[in-house]
């Protein structure tokens, strides 16, 4: 059956157009439920012994997802106008329906109601698009009631009151969310219902859990007109918030109208936006600008107190400067310049998300049908408490558990949320390492069976085909090995050096060829892309690709033939490249070694073999590299990234260190930049416009600030006009102190902002530098095993030597762009789930290990300062004054950045080595902390 659906747009002209489409309707469309005789048995996915069928509105889907993802809600038909829907409203929900409609172990089923001819409705005069698609529901709700019969009940639920309301009249089984999970007798289930507003459904059907006496905190946010209105005009100013990591009460605005951040102060301003929404703000008057004191967070108003941490590896991982620290009475010090300050007015975009954390009992007796209210404290101290109501607050407490925001009225101090379900014990290693992972948004779930089906035949081995393949050449007579971290199974990159009789050397460097098992499009493809990288937490890596290639069909493992993409280049042994060759190849190593075994070699003057020959030319050669590279102003930052010694039956942590950096690690990492930076040159040659790079901004003066503050202090002047004089200045700060220079540079670290991928045609050639590496173009070759990025450039440049196609994806830009920013998203979130784990095991560690030990002053703050212990490569607060003292008897020097009690010789400088005692302490029952104080 034949029908046409009507409706107009704009278009790029202007020109507003009236568009009709054939939309065509059948009779064979299957309900799919087993008790129907007359339907497709094929599709049946609805059980014939369910008490009740049930048919969701689009609302129900869009703000009940968890409760709809409990294995206790079954058999759920999902009409395809509510699909349609929730795709336009909410992608993410969207997906995760999908996920639910496509999973066999779940009874889902999708009825395309808007294709068969019974249940398709057209718009009336006058009826709102929302009218009509709740109309469709009721139709298809009673098209199935009338199928079916007396073989199954047929529930519309829906918590709109005039969806239920149309209905019951319609002689239909309709009931609220609450209404229905009460009816299942699973008391549980009731915390998974997000409580409606009484403008969807009628408050008679929901419990009243509120305050009878409540104020206004918050102002309204502004409605969307005025908003759009005000940024037109200039009074508004729209940008992502992002709050402190280390101050929740503290956010700042990225606002290209202004170009320049807007500081976001108090809880007020902030106005009940969450980390990531999108805000329109309003900037106060110029005499509000001023900045206040700096303190450490103490707990006066949500438990928020300041904790020891891992060094911030970049400005991203570091607290923010939107405070500064500003003098007293009687210090000399003159203030650091304001910025701008501002109000949130609306929210234009929501990021509230599902967050771990535990829950603080609230002292309120139990409500009717013993629920309780709770205050959940989630872990991510950027996100403010959330009010929930339980009925299991006894089994809740001292649980890790994942809450759900569902609104913040102006009335409510805290957000509202619902629980969504227990993670394990608070302080369990496996738990908490759980939540790292679920904070991090890192996916676990085991690689699909249709991810699986794409894995070559194991056990895989070299066939004739690859070896007379002739774009790729045989390499396996070269004398090839590799380098890489004890234990590496996943092994990306090996290299050979071999002398040549003009005296010069040919270097190879060879990755493995991942893209010749992950094709573009099959499903292993998607969710490597979608993964992008793999994750490093301590004793436990997650995969970017299946263990059967990361391990085995990939991996460069010594002694067995492997498929390799290779750089290869002829060098003077002045390490001046004459040329430069891209190959697939085929390769053997001959050995895989550990930075310990390789830099034990060239250190034994003993050995003369010609494997230890090839690594002492390749680290002569890196030498020189290396060197150029900071002729040319590339930096030289230091990290402190720690090591564990791991128990091998208990996991736990045996030591911990600080990881040490040998020649042959610096080796390795040399001739991994050359190589990237080849291949960078070779694709950018070839595909200016759809090339995925790398990028390092440079740091603005603002960012700065904080380490030329610092350096001021001790005396030391630095040049940061661009990276070369930043580095030289660094190789000039020398003292007879031999950690100060590390220090130093820890401090230019956490400066930087973090290096970004991005696609080629999004930018100017100029924004394409590396700062870090002073190099005009840089990409990901070597870690394809590992990297997305990598296996993106790798059809690249396989494109570029007319080796395979380029995939079409090269040609929607759009597309490349989001692959970037998916690539940005995953690594940024990879890295702090490692940080996570880190931290976690450090915790672990010191529970029964108090230790005293040195520590160095990095940030004067008006109650203390925060100390970074090198040993341990962490640092965290040291309080001068008791909690909610504000510092009254500490005089700070903003010019020389030191602390002083007046009336005594006592006084604190920064990069000051102070004697501290580190130890594990419960401030709160089932909720240790490590804690630094002076000795």
């Amino acid at each position: 059956m034949l029908q046409s659906k009507s409706f107009v747009k704009k278009t790029k002209q202007g020109r507003v157009v009236k568009v009709v489409r054939e939309h065509y309707l059948r009779d064979d469309i299957p309900c799919g439920a087993f008790s129907c005789p007359s339907c497709d048995a094929a599709a049946r996915r609805l059980n014939a012994d369910a008490a009740a069928i049930l048919v969701v509105d689009t609302n129900v889907v869009l703000h009940q997802i968890d409760l709809l993802e409990n294995p206790a809600i079954e058999d759920v038909v999902v009409l395809s106008v509510v699909l349609d829907e929730v795709k336009n409203k909410n992608l993410s929900v969207y997906n995760r329906l999908k996920t639910l409609c496509t999973n066999t172990a779940r009874r889902f089923f999708v009825f395309t109601n808007e294709h068969h001819r019974d249940t398709y409705v057209k718009e009336m005069v006058g009826e709102s698009p929302n009218d009509r698609n709740d109309r469709a529901i009721r139709v298809a709700a009673r098209w199935y009631q009338s199928h079916l019969g007396d073989s199954a009940k047929v529930l519309l639920v829906t918590n709109d009151r005039d969806n239920k309301r149309k209905a019951t009249e319609e002689g239909l089984n309709a009931e609220t969310v609450e209404s229905y999970v009460r009816s299942l007798a699973q008391p549980g289930l009731l915390d998974l219902v997000v409580v409606p507003s009484s403008g969807d459904v009628a408050m008679e059907d929901v419990e009243d859990l509120r305050p009878s006496k409540r104020k206004i905190v918050y102002n309204e946010h502004k409605p969307m007109s005025e908003i759009t209105s005000g940024l037109r005009c200039g009074i508004y100013h729209q940008g992502k918030l992002r709050v402190n990591r280390y101050n929740p009460f503290e956010a700042y605005v990225g606002s290209e109208s202004i170009g320049d951040e807007i500081i976001i102060r108090g809880r007020s301003n902030m106005n009940r936006s969450f980390d990531g929404d999108i805000v329109a703000v309003e900037l106060l008057p110029q005499d509000q600008w001023h900045d206040s004191k700096s303190f450490i967070a103490d707990d006066d108003e949500d438990d928020n107190e300041e904790d020891v941490r891992l060094v911030p590896n970049s400005a991203d991982d570091a607290p923010r400067n939107t405070t500064s620290t500003q003098s007293t009475a009687g210090s000399s010090a003159a203030s650091v310049p304001s910025r701008p300050v501002g109000r949130v007015v609306g929210i234009i975009k929501r990021n509230w998300n599902s967050y771990c954390g535990s829950l603080e009992p609230m002292p309120m007796p139990a409500g009717s049908g013993g629920v309780a209210h709770a205050l959940f404290v989630s872990k991510d101290r950027r996100i403010p408490k959330i009010r929930i109501q339980t009925r299991q607050l006894g089994n809740l407490l001292n649980k890790r558990i994942i809450v759900a925001v569902d609104s913040w009225d102006v009335m409510s101090r805290y957000p509202s949320g619902h629980y969504v379900r227990t993670i394990g014990d608070i302080g369990d290693k496996e738990t908490e390492t759980e939540v790292v992972l679920i904070e991090n948004d890192i996916n676990t779930r085991p690689f699909s069976t249709q991810v699986l089906a794409c894995l070559p035949p194991l056990p895989w081995t070299l066939s004739p085909e690859d070896v007379a393949n002739p774009n790729r050449q045989d390499l396996r007579h070269v004398r090839v090995f590799s380098v890489d971290p004890p234990g590496c199974r996943d092994i990306d990159d090996a290299l050979h050096c071999t002398p040549l009789p003009n005296g010069n050397f040919e270097v190879g460097v060879h990755i493995a060829d991942v893209t010749n098992f992950v094709h573009p499009g099959t499903p292993l493809d998607e969710e490597a892309s979608q993964r992008a990288t793999s994750v490093y937490l301590v004793g436990q890596r997650i995969d970017m690709l299946p263990k059967p290639l990361t391990e085995d069909v990939c991996s460069l493992r010594a002694d067995v033939e492997r498929l390799a993409f290779s750089v290869i280049w002829e060098m003077t042994p002045d390490a001046d490249i004459i040329s430069s060759r891209y190959t697939k190849s085929v390769i053997k190593s001959c050995a895989a070694m550990s930075y310990v075994e390789a830099q034990a070699r060239m250190d034994d003057s003993r050995l003369v073999d010609p494997l230890t020959v090839d690594l002492r030319n390749l680290n002569s050669l890196a030498k020189i590299m290396r060197n150029r590279r900071c002729e040319r102003g590339a930096l030289t930052l230091a990290s402190a990234e720690v090591k564990f010694e791991i128990d091998s039956e208990t996991h736990d942590p045996l030591d911990i260190g600080i990881y040490q950096i040998r020649e042959a690690n610096q080796m390795i990492e040399e001739f991994m930049l050359a190589a990237n930076v080849s291949v960078a040159e070779k694709i950018l040659q070839h595909y200016p416009l759809c090339s995925l790079l790398r990028r390092h901004p440079s740091p603005t003066k603002e960012m700065l600030e904080p380490l030329l503050r610092t350096a001021s202090s001790v005396g030391l002047s630095l040049d940061v006009s661009s990276s070369k004089a930043l580095a030289e200045s660094l190789d000039n700060a020398k003292r007879d102190d031999p950690y100060f220079n590390k220090l130093i540079r820890i401090l230019a670290t956490r400066c930087m902002t973090q290096a970004v991928y991005f696609c080629s045609g999004d930018l100017s050639l100029s924004e394409y530098y590396h700062y870090g590496l002073a190099s005009a173009l840089y990409t990901h070759f070597t870690s394809p095993i590992r990297r997305y990025a990598d296996v993106v450039v790798h059809r690249l440049l396989a494109a570029a030597l007319d080796i395979a196609k380029l995939p079409p994806v090269f040609q929607d830009g759009p597309q490349l762009t989001g692959i970037a920013d998916n690539l940005n998203y995953r690594h940024r979130n990879a890295q702090m789930a490692s940080r996570a784990s880190v931290e976690l095991h450090t915790l672990i560690y010191f529970r029964t290990r108090p230790v005293d030990t040195e520590a160095r002053i990095v940030k004067i703050k008006a109650n203390g300062f925060i100390v970074f212990v090198p040993k341990f490569g962490i640092e965290g607060p040291i309080y001068l004054t008791a909690k909610g003292d504000k510092g009254a008897d500490w005089v700070v020097d903003e010019v020389h950045q030191k602390v002083t009690k007046p009336g005594t010789n006592i006084s604190y400088a920064v990069l000051q080595s102070v004697m501290i005692h580190m130890e594990v302490v419960e401030p709160q029952p089932h909720r240790p902390k490590l804690q630094l104080t002076l000795i």
